[in-house]
C-alpha cells in the first residue's frame, strides 16, 4: 500500500513540473497573442496588462492591408520551400556516403565535417559575404539557398547518418545482385526506412529558414526581398517613444502560423524517429 501511494506521489510531482514547465514554455505564445488583440494604448502602459479589456483585431487589420507583408510572406515561402528541397536532399545523399559506402578516408572527412560544428556561425559572416560578393550575389536569395545544395548542417547530417546506419546492411547486397545502383537503393530503399528522420530533419530545417534574420538581412538588401522576419524587427523602431506592440504582435502571430502548422503534421513523425532511435540505439 505505502509503494502504490509512492508511485503516486511521485507520478503528481512529475505532472505538476510538466505542468509548471508547459505553462513557462507557453507564457511567450500566451503574450503575443494577447498584446496582438490590445489597443496601442493599453500595449505602452506602464502597468501590466494580461488580458485586454476589450480584444481588437485592427492590428491583424494593419498587417494583412500592408502589401510589405504580403510579399515579405511570399518571399519567406520561396526561400524556405527551396533552401529546404535542396538541403534535405543533399544532406541525405552525404549521410547515405557516410553510412552505406565505404570508401578511404570515410571516417577521418567525417571526423572533420563534425569538427566544424564547433566554428561558431558568426565567424563566417565576413568571408562569407566577400565571397559571396565576389560572385555578385548580393541582393538576391542566392546566399541563402545555394549553399545549402552543398549539405550545409552537419549535425542534421549526422543524424540521418546514425539513422541509416542502423538499416541492415544485407538490403544493400541484395539489391547489387539484383543489379540495383547506389542512387537506386538510396532513392527506393533507404529514404522510404528513415522517412521518420527525414521528417524530423525537415522540420528543424524549416524552422530555422523561416526564422532566419540574419541571412536575410546582410544578404538580400533590398526591402522587395525581405523575408517575414526582417518585416517585423522593422516594425520597431528605436527613436519612436511609443511603440506599435500591437502590430508587431499581429505580424509575428501570423508569422508563426506556418511553424504551428508544420509542427502539427511533423510530430508524429519526430516522435516516432525518437521512439525508434531509443530502441535501436
Amino acid at each position: 500500500m505505502s509503494r502504490m501511494v509512492g508511485q503516486i506521489a511521485v507520478k503528481a510531482v512529475l505532472y505538476v513540473l510538466m505542468t509548471a514547465a508547459s505553462i513557462v514554455m507557453a507564457f511567450p505564445l500566451f503574450w503575443m497573442i494577447s498584446t496582438s488583440l490590445k489597443s496601442l494604448q493599453e500595449a505602452n502602459a506602464p502597468k501590466i496588462i494580461w488580458i485586454p479589456t476589450q480584444l481588437l483585431l485592427d492590428a491583424y487589420r494593419q498587417v494583412l492591408a500592408d502589401p510589405r507583408f504580403l510579399r515579405s510572406y511570399l518571399n519567406s515561402t520561396f526561400y524556405a520551400a527551396l533552401a529546404l528541397a535542396g538541403t534535405l536532399l543533399s544532406i541525405a545523399a552525404v549521410a547515405y556516403a557516410f553510412s552505406r559506402i565505404r570508401w578511404p578516408g570515410r571516417n577521418l572527412v567525417f571526423f572533420l565535417m563534425l569538427s566544424t560544428m564547433m566554428i561558431p556561425a558568426q565567424a563566417l559572416i565576413v568571408p562569407q559575404y566577400v565571397f559571396f560578393h565576389r560572385l555578385g550575389w548580393i541582393g538576391s536569395f542566392n546566399p541563402l539557398i545555394v549553399p545549402g545544395y552543398f549539405a550545409g548542417g552537419a549535425a542534421m547530417i549526422f543524424l540521418l547518418r546514425q539513422a541509416m546506419a542502423q538499416i541492415p546492411i544485407e538490403m544493400d547486397e541484395s539489391a547489387f545482385v539484383d543489379g540495383a545502383s547506389h542512387l537506386q537503393i538510396w532513392w527506393y530503399l533507404v529514404l522510404p526506412s528513415v522517412k521518420a528522420p527525414l521528417a524530423t530533419v525537415a522540420t528543424f530545417l524549416f524552422v530555422g529558414f523561416w526564422n532566419n534574420l540574419l541571412g536575410p538581412l546582410i544578404y538580400t538588401q533590398s526591402s522587395d526581398l525581405y523575408t517575414l522576419p526582417v518585416f517585423v524587427a522593422q516594425l520597431y523602431n528605436i527613436n519612436n517613444p511609443t511603440q506599435p506592440w500591437p502590430t508587431i504582435m499581429a505580424a509575428a502571430v501570423l508569422t508563426t502560423v506556418p511553424l504551428v502548422i508544420v509542427f502539427f503534421f511533423a510530430q508524429r513523425f519526430i516522435l516516432e524517429s525518437v521512439v525508434i532511435t531509443g530502441l535501436k540505439g
